[in-house]
């Protein structure tokens, strides 16, 4: 009964950390892609961008697109059985553990997210075949240490491992603390690890309209940088075939919308630790 009570109370502290009157990432981006898990905020501000750069709509589901890929390339052409998402962001279809475990039931995924929204959907998560596990740590990003310490309860560091950091680095805002906290998260991986990584990028004037107004709604700030930028996130690791490109262009897959492949504004990579 006690052990009730706490989880109860804690689920409140949780929800008591929401705020709903001002826009969110993740509940903005489940909006963009077709998910429930939003409040009215986040649909105005979304309609608001709709209006001022639709093409923001492609760069979400193809976003999405592009784990499911990168996911299934690695599990399936390169035998990795662990995956650390880091920025989950919230639960939708086809979500990392559900895309390793297709392929390789044996899959092991740690999720890792701080924020309280994603919190509360952690339990939608937190779901396994027989053979693999899943894990959900509430933990940040800005400090890869203590993630990858935590993250070791359920993953073997000593075995290659997929870091997944999709969407995320767009809120650190300066560019060289992003890519140290990268280069500290690949540090404490093997050999034979690997980066899966995408941002939006500013290659339009509409992406940066469209950046702008988000910034300006109150919401944590998301800077779109450089497709030059992007690629320097993957320094010193070895490219996987066709490198960095456009979301949509990433080893794609028959019957998976593009968005217009030419036009949508974010790069994407994956990249070997040799």
């Amino acid at each position: 009964m006690s052990e009730d009570i706490a989880q109860d109370r804690a689920g409140f502290e949780t929800r008591a950390r929401i705020d709903t009157t001002k826009p969110h990432s993740a509940r903005f981006w489940n909006y963009f892609v077709g998910g429930k898990d939003h409040y009215e905020v986040d649909r105005e501000i979304g309609d608001q961008i709709k209006d001022i750069f639709p093409g923001l709509v492609d760069v979400a589901v193809t976003s999405r697109h592009f784990l499911g890929r990168a996911v299934r390339y690695l599990a399936g052409e390169q035998g990795i059985r662990q995956f650390l998402d880091v920025g989950t962001g919230l639960p939708t279809a086809d979500n990392t553990h559900e895309a390793a475990q297709r392929v390789a039931p044996d899959a092991r995924i740690v999720y890792v997210d701080n924020d309280p929204v994603v919190l509360t959907h952690a339990d939608a998560l937190l779901t396994s075949t027989p053979e693999g596990r899943t894990a959900y740590l509430d933990a940040d990003l800005y400090d890869p240490e203590a993630v990858l310490r935590a993250a070791a309860g359920t993953l073997d560091l000593s075995r290659p491992v997929a870091l997944m950091i999709l969407n995320t680095l767009g809120h650190v805002a300066d560019y060289e603390h992003a890519r140290d906290l990268v280069r500290r998260f690949m540090a404490g991986l093997p050999s034979g690890s690997h980066l899966v990584l995408c941002d939006g990028t500013a290659t339009s004037e509409g992406m940066i309209a469209a950046s702008e107004a988000y910034n300006a709604s109150g919401a944590v700030p998301y800077h779109v940088r450089s497709v030059e930028e992007i690629a320097g996130f993957f320094e010193g690791l070895e490219p996987v075939e066709p490198g960095v490109v456009r979301v949509p262009e990433w080893r794609p897959e028959a019957g998976e919308p593009d968005g217009g492949a030419a036009a949508v504004d974010a790069y994407c990579g994956v990249g070997r630790k040799a």
